[in-house]
């Protein structure tokens, strides 16, 4: 099943259009591999499939629904774009638990489990403010999957990993692969892409090409 479909996308800011009729589809309980320079386009490609930018032409469908009709952004879904940003007064815990008040789609018991599977631990004291980048990732992720999504977008989450953190991130994306779920994934390293990614899109210059 086509879990995202992208037809004729572009996406211009004033005279310059960083999106350029961009077509492709993604299966569901796949991971799909985005690949590029540094403003190639990965990330407002991203940010459109959220529903975050509009477009200015073309149409995105996630889930059968189409994304930015009437401000309309993806139904379960969890993302990581860009270093994530947290209260730094606060543990990760009480960060998570003030996110999930705004949704309510997850509860005390669904945060707990989430931190844990990251690697951290949900009864920590330490402030996030004291955290490394590579702990910020993980929490970003405790955050992304803790409402249990069906889709996520991640944008570079291994930044700031180390060699453990990359490796033990890598078994737990397969590991929601096999779950089902669908995972769109941009990452600067051959090696992720190689191991984790079914299928592998390349973009340059606002253009999008399919590789595998």
């Amino acid at each position: 099943m086509k879990y995202i479909e992208i037809e004729h996308l572009v996406k211009k800011f004033g005279e310059t259009t960083v999106l350029k009729d961009i077509t492709v589809s993604f299966e569901q309980g796949q991971i799909h591999g985005l690949i590029g320079r540094n403003g190639s386009g990965k990330t407002m490609l991203m940010r459109s499939i959220c529903g975050f930018v509009p477009a200015t032409s073309g149409r995105i469908t996630v889930n059968g629904k189409q994304v930015g009709t009437n401000g309309t952004i993806p139904e379960n879904m969890g993302i990581i774009i860009e270093t994530p940003g947290f209260l730094p007064g606060y543990t990760a815990f009480q960060n998570l638990s003030f996110l999930a008040r705004i949704s309510g789609a997850a509860g005390k018991a669904e945060i707990r489990q989430a931190i844990s599977q990251v690697g951290l631990d949900p009864n920590s004291k330490v402030p996030v403010g004291k955290y490394s980048l590579g702990m910020r990732q993980r929490l970003g992720l405790a955050q992304a999957i803790m409402e249990n999504p069906e889709l996520l977008i991640l944008d570079e989450p291994m930044n700031g990993l180390d060699k453990e953190g990359v490796e033990d991130m890598r078994q737990y994306l397969l590991a929601l692969k096999e779950q089902g779920k669908t995972i769109l994934l941009a990452s600067h390293s051959a090696e992720d892409i190689e191991v984790l990614c079914d299928t592998v899109s390349e973009m340059d210059k606002g253009i999008l090409s399919k590789q595998k």
